[in-house]
């Protein structure tokens, strides 16, 4: 985190939250880099089944918290797994929401190498 110019953060949302291995990413890294990080450019890409509002929500306050720049609209990419059987099967994301998350990589290094972040 302290060597990054920048951060897109991606991560599923599980139980309406965080996945948890990426909450405890963000408990282990928040302390060691609160104040060290500040106005870095950000951006958020959750996979959720039906919402990914909260997770959203909770990533956003995290990196408040840190004083990141949010350089992107949040993307949601909605897998509609409802039931236990779809929500345990491997996803496969469909090509617009894979050029989405490609275009906001390309703007994020762009922004970077450019100067404007």
């Amino acid at each position: 985190m302290l060597d990054a110019d920048g951060y897109i953060f991606a991560f599923p949302e599980n139980l309406a939250a965080i996945s948890g291995v990426m909450k405890a990413f963000f408990d282990r890294a928040y302390y060691p880099c609160l104040g060290r990080i500040e106005g870095r450019p950000y951006a958020l890409l959750i996979c959720a089944g039906s919402d990914g509002a909260n997770a959203v929500r909770q990533a956003e306050r995290i990196a408040t918290g840190w004083r990141l720049r949010k350089i992107a609209n949040s993307q949601i990419i909605l897998t509609a797994a409802q039931t236990p059987e779809a929500i345990l099967a491997p996803k496969t994301i469909a090509e617009p929401e894979l050029a989405q998350a490609r275009e906001l990589g390309t703007a994020m290094a762009e922004g970077l190498a450019q100067g404007i972040f």
